[in-house]
């Protein structure tokens, strides 16, 4: 690798770094300030609130790094430029293709490192942010309005319940069948079901089995039973971020079954899913439109750069979290969804590269 290719390189890692380095302090601030009342009116213990930051930290960094990244390269490249070092590049007989192999170098190594962060650490991080919001800051109210769960538990049993309480776990109208082949076996209704953490048990009220028979039903009526089931209430109303929180390898696992039991939200983790795998390819695109966007020297100098960057950085988000919002609330494919933008902004970088080229 030769003199100039390490100079860009040094300078596309660094000036990253900074960017992480000078933002997330920023984020961690405005954080705090927002929520410093409820952890002193909750009294968390410091090492909780030190930890909640920490996840914070790597959650944020993931969340935003295609931004800090696009927006570190328009900074840099536009520097060059103004001290006219690209004009001495290329008069040097050094090709614009051949000026970008370091930024493609470059992208390769933060794109490894986006392509880690997403499929195993920012899980961790996930879970912890989540985790200290639902229960010092909205004091476990996630998901606690579930209404109409239907599931598939197997490939013989189906529950039903209108309404249930995530904090107190428990569920009314509570329906349960059993099919073998075609056929319905028996059927247990129940007003009210609670289940015990201590003991993995559920208690029914109001309990009553049907089992079909050939000739005539047998009706069973307990006002109240003791009993165990093949499934748990976590596993029936997962929480909302229960996809973040997943290693890619278990979030696979989790959505091929959360689609055999008819679940609801398969939309909002197939995005999560699909976008471990948008998120590193949008740090080649966005380089590129970097580039292209500040290798120019303009007569208003990194100012005009950098306000066309952040234009184009907003359409970004906006295609990404509209198209996002689509897939997990309608039937728009979550596939198309999450690669959309990158696609759109792929034909722009090609477009732009050609025309900075000339």
């Amino acid at each position: 690798m030769k003199i100039l290719d390490w100079y860009i390189l040094k300078r596309y890692l660094f000036t990253f770094l900074m960017m992480l380095l000078l933002f997330i302090p920023i984020g961690i601030t405005v954080n705090l300030a927002e929520k410093i009342g409820k952890i002193l009116e909750n009294e968390v213990p410091f090492g909780e609130v030190a930890l909640y930051y920490f996840n914070f930290t790597i959650y944020f960094a993931n969340l935003l790094f295609p931004l800090f990244l696009f927006l570190s390269v328009i900074w840099f490249t536009s520097k060059l430029a103004n001290n006219t070092e690209i004009v001495a590049f290329l008069s040097s007989g050094v090709s614009y293709f051949r000026f970008m192999r370091p930024y493609m170098i470059g992208a390769t190594v933060v794109a490894i490192f986006a392509l880690i962060l997403g499929l195993w650490l920012a899980p961790k991080a996930s879970r912890g942010y989540n985790e200290f919001i639902y229960k010092h800051l909205k004091r476990g109210t996630a998901d606690q309005n579930n209404r109409d769960i239907f599931r598939q538990i197997n490939d013989n049993d189906y529950i039903y319940v209108s309404n249930f309480d995530t904090k107190q776990k428990i569920g009314n109208n509570f329906t349960f069948e059993h099919f073998e082949g075609n056929k319905l076996k028996y059927k247990v209704f129940a007003n009210t079901i609670t289940y015990s953490e201590k003991d993995s048990s559920y208690r029914l009220f109001n309990y009553v089995k049907r089992t079909i028979g050939e000739n005539e039903d047998v009706l069973e009526t307990i006002r109240r039973k003791d009993t165990l089931f093949t499934f748990d209430m976590d596993d029936l109303t997962p929480v909302e971020y229960i996809a973040e929180t997943l290693p890619y390898g278990e979030l696979n696992d989790f959505i091929k079954k959360e689609k055999a039991r008819g679940s609801s939200n398969i939309g909002r983790y197939e995005v999560v899913q699909y976008k471990k795998w948008s998120l590193p390819v949008s740090v080649f695109i966005l380089t590129i439109i970097a580039v292209a966007v500040s290798s120019i020297k303009r007569r208003g100098g990194m100012g005009v750069n950098l306000a066309i960057g952040i234009a184009i950085a907003m359409v970004y988000v906006f295609f990404d979290k509209v198209f996002g919002v689509m897939a997990e609330q309608s039937d728009f494919p979550p596939l198309v969804a999450v690669w959309f933008p990158n696609v759109i902004f792929g034909i722009l970088a090609i477009y732009m590269l050609y025309n900075a080229k000339r």
